[in-house]
């Protein structure tokens, strides 16, 4: 009776542990797609900033004005 309390006790911590684990890996693996979809999007954006100071500035810079 002993060794059945502790073999079911022994089967629901481990059910029970890989549950956690499980949980905390997706929560992980979504926080760090989320950090990376978020830092692509800002570089996105700045490159395109970027292009559009390229594309704002004079076409010779070598010129001067009088």
């Amino acid at each position: 009776m002993v060794r059945t309390r502790l073999a079911w006790f022994i089967v629901g911590f481990s059910v029970s542990a890989a549950a956690i684990s499980q949980f905390t890996w997706r929560d992980l693996s979504n926080e760090r797609y989320a950090l990376s979809y978020h830092m692509n999007q800002k570089f996105e954006d700045l490159e395109a900033r970027v292009l559009n100071l390229e594309s704002i500035s004079p076409q010779n810079p070598n010129q001067t004005t009088q």
